[in-house]
């Protein structure tokens, strides 16, 4: 069974050969945790005349995964009417969130993600408090410590101490961009890159690629995931031109 959707306008965000699948991300959150809960694996693809492709399970070489695993749990991603919602209206309205939009933006483009997941996670990790320092250390917008910072500068940026470059919102912003990336490339989802994010690679590991079974590291996905949808929401027509879903058994 095929299922199809045209939108209003078509985004050049979903350019042929620009790592299709993980322009699938805002799509597959959107369709899929609108419902009570979220199944556990998505696939899909986007072809070169940006139609979108999405499955339950891969079904040619094309498709890849973009979200979750068959093994792990569902988890639950309320629609508009829940928490989400207050910070939305937040994130819409607070002048320090507004003055930050072209920086975000622009480097979400930079690394080819969506700005709406990335602005979930500044929004969860420091509420736009580009000054925020945590116990741990981390710094700044996307709450990253110096040793990641490190890891995912420039040359160029390794000239300043991370400490001091991380309190620079561009320079935090994309250091966070890259990370968050990377990581989704390596875990290939949201869930399981969100997952790392937040209580470290090394957990990841040792929960065999799955999400960890910490409660804290799940809230911290859900709410993302919940401020993620709701961002996306009001906009998806303009991602794509067209959406196929291919479901089992038709």
């Amino acid at each position: 069974m095929d299922v199809r959707r045209r939108a209003a306008t078509p985004s050049p965000l979903w350019a042929e050969g620009a790592q299709p699948w993980w322009r699938l991300h805002g799509l597959v959150i959107a369709l899929c945790l609108a419902a009570p809960t979220a199944h556990a694996e998505l696939w899909g693809y986007v072809d070169g005349a940006r139609v979108a492709h999405v499955a339950p399970r891969q079904v040619d070489a094309r498709y890849h995964l973009v979200l979750g695993d068959r093994d792990a749990p569902a988890i639950a991603v309320p629609g508009k009417a829940d928490r989400a919602s207050g910070l939305l209206t937040w994130v819409e309205i607070a002048p320090e969130a507004l003055v930050l939009q072209p920086v975000l933006r622009q480097a979400a483009r930079e690394q080819g993600i969506d700005p709406e997941l990335l602005q979930a996670i500044v929004v969860v990790e420091s509420g736009y408090n580009r000054r925020a320092v945590s116990p741990r250390g981390a710094i700044g917008l996307m709450q990253l410590t110096p040793e990641t910072a490190d890891r995912y500068a420039t040359p160029a940026e390794r000239k300043q101490p991370a400490a001091e470059r991380l309190l620079d919102p561009l320079t935090n912003l994309r250091a966070g961009a890259r990370m968050l990336a990377d990581l989704t490339r390596r875990y290939g989802g949201i869930d399981i890159a969100l997952a790392a994010w937040n209580a470290g690679e090394g957990t990841v590991r040792k929960a065999a690629g799955k999400m960890p079974p910490i409660d804290e590291t799940r809230a911290h996905v859900q709410l993302v995931l919940e401020l993620y949808w709701a961002l996306l929401q009001n906009d998806l027509a303009r991602h794509v031109t067209q959406l196929e879903i291919h479901a089992d058994g038709g």
